[in-house]
């Protein structure tokens, strides 16, 4: 299976080899700005299954928390992948900027006690304050 995604511009563009883990929409206030909605809907992926395929040289960074990197097109803002200091050998990866049906739906809600005041979650999915340990 391999799935293919690009920014909104359309001049990064990156393929994933490998299956996406830990489908979750994180409502902490970071994915919130950042993204501009309500949640940012995220999986993770091996470092090693995600290849990017053209316009890297277009990503920007920034250092949202210590040791975790937000990448975004320096053009378009579109976010792509989160780095981790810590854990490099996985990305978090934002499902919106896919151009592929993952086959995958979000799995629990994440720092719900973060969440926009305007938003109502109106699912049955599992719901927690952190990220949980696996």
């Amino acid at each position: 299976m391999s799935l293919n995604g690009s920014c909104l511009c359309g001049q990064i563009r990156y393929r994933i080899h490998g299956p996406l883990e830990t489908v979750l929409n994180c409502h902490c206030s970071m994915c919130r700005k950042a993204h501009g909605a309500a949640f940012r809907t995220r999986a993770a992926v091996r470092t090693a299954d995600f290849e990017w395929l053209g316009g890297e040289s277009l990503l920007s960074r920034f250092e949202s928390s210590k040791g975790e990197h937000r990448t975004f097109c320096s053009v378009c803002g579109s976010n792509l992948v989160t780095l981790f200091d810590e854990n490099p050998q996985w990305l978090g990866f934002a499902l919106g900027t896919l151009d592929d049906d993952p086959d995958v739906k979000p799995e629990m809600h994440v720092f719900v006690g973060d969440k926009a005041p305007w938003h109502e979650i109106t699912d049955d999915l599992p719901r927690w304050q952190e990220v949980p340990d696996y």
